[in-house]
C-alpha cells in the first residue's frame, strides 16, 4: 500500500526538497546518452539502475541533512507510449519499466527516509508533446485518455501521487487531472513558463491554472512552476491574486537563457547556485506555502543543497 497517498505531507508548510535536472545530469555530468531525454530507459541498461539509485540517493541525503521532507520523482517523464514506441518499447515493456521505476525509488525511501525527512514517491509524467512548446495539441479528452495508461500503472504501485511536469497548456493539464482523480491518485501539476512569464501557448500562470481548476473541480492538489529562472515569472506572483494560493512547488532553471537558447546550447548553463537559491527563499517570502523545491534544466545536487539552505536561514531568522 501507498505511505502517503491519502495524506500528502507537504501540504502542510514544512519544507519539502525534491532533485534537480535529472536528464541534463545524466547527459553533461554522467555522460550517458538519453535518446529523448528517456531516463527511464537507463533501467534496461547495464549500470543504468546503479546510476539512477546513486542520483536519488545523493538528492535524498541532502533533505535528510537539511531536516527537509523529500518527492522522489521516478524517473518516468519521458515513459508514456508515444516516446516509448520511438525506442522500440510494447507497451507491456514499457507498464513493466514504469512499475520498477517506482520500485527503484522506493528502495530508495527504504533506506533512507527518517521521521524529520518523510519522503514522497510520486510518479513523474511528462507532455505528450514537447516540453517547451504546445506541438500537437489535444482536447481535454484525448489528454484523459492518453495519460489514464501511466497514472493507471502507477497506481497499482507505492506511488503516493502523480506529478505532471513541463504541461505547456492547460487542456493537456486538465486530462491529465482528470486521469488523475479517476485513479485515485492525488495529483500536481507543473506548468512550463517563458521568459515572459505566461505559458507557451500564451496563457498566464493564472489562467491556465484557473481553466485547470474550474474543469476539474479543483482536482490537483497543488500547482507548480518549472523550466524558467524565477526572474521570468517572479512579476506574475506579484499580483496578489487568489490563484496563487494553490500554487506550491517550483522547479526552476538556474540559467537564464530562453527555451529557443536551450534548445539550440551545446554546453551546459548552470548559472550561480548561490544566487538561485537566494531567489527561492525571495520568493517564499512572496508566497510562503512554497514548500516543495526541487531545479529543472541544468541545476545538480549543487542547486538544491544551496535551496535548502536558504530556505532554512531564512526560516530561522
Amino acid at each position: 500500500m501507498a505511505t502517503y497517498r491519502n495524506n500528502l505531507p507537504q501540504l502542510s508548510q514544512r519544507l519539502f526538497l525534491s532533485d534537480g535536472g535529472i536528464e541534463t545530469t545524466l547527459i553533461f555530468h554522467d555522460h550517458f546518452d538519453l535518446p529523448y531525454f528517456a531516463a527511464f530507459d537507463l533501467l534496461n541498461r547495464d549500470g543504468g539502475a546503479d546510476a539512477l539509485q546513486a542520483y536519488f540517493e545523493r538528492y535524498a541525503r541532502l533533505a535528510v541533512e537539511a531536516g527537509a521532507g523529500f518527492i522522489l520523482e521516478s524517473p518516468t517523464w519521458r515513459a508514456s507510449k508515444d516516446w516509448a514506441d520511438k525506442l522500440g518499447y510494447s507497451d507491456e515493456a514499457l507498464a513493466d519499466a514504469n512499475r520498477r521505476a517506482i520500485a527503484l525509488v522506493q528502495q530508495v525511501r527504504d533506506r533512507l527516509q527518517t521521521p524529520s525527512s518523510p519522503m514522497v514517491i510520486s510518479g513523474c509524467i511528462g507532455p505528450r508533446g514537447d516540453g517547451y512548446r504546445p506541438d500537437g495539441m489535444m482536447s481535454v479528452a484525448a489528454a484523459e485518455d492518453y495519460h489514464a495508461v501511466q497514472i493507471g500503472v502507477f497506481a497499482g504501485t507505492e506511488a503516493d501521487m502523480i506529478t505532471a511536469i513541463t504541461m505547456t497548456y492547460p487542456e493537456e493539464a486538465t486530462g491529465l487531472a482528470r486521469a488523475a482523480k479517476a485513479a485515485g491518485m492525488p495529483v500536481a501539476l507543473s506548468f512550463t513558463v517563458e521568459t515572459d512569464g505566461t505559458l507557451p501557448s500564451g496563457h498566464s500562470i493564472g489562467e491556465a491554472i484557473g481553466i485547470v481548476e474550474d474543469q476539474t473541480g479543483g482536482a490537483p492538489a497543488y500547482y507548480m512552476l518549472n523550466c524558467a529562472h524565477p526572474t521570468h515569472f517572479r512579476h506574475a506572483l506579484e499580483t496578489g491574486e487568489g490563484w496563487t494560493a494553490k500554487l506550491r512547488g517550483l522547479r526552476a532553471n538556474a540559467s537564464t537563457r530562453s527555451h529557443a537558447e536551450l534548445d539550440e546550447a551545446t554546453d551546459l548553463d548552470d548559472g550561480d547556485p548561490a544566487d538561485l537559491a537566494r531567489r527561492y527563499a525571495d520568493l517564499r517570502t512572496l508566497l510562503p506555502q512554497l514548500n516543495v523545491l526541487g531545479g529543472c534544466c541544468g541545476t545538480d545536487h549543487r542547486h538544491v543543497e544551496q535551496i535548502g539552505l536558504a530556505c532554512r536561514a531564512a526560516l530561522a531568522a
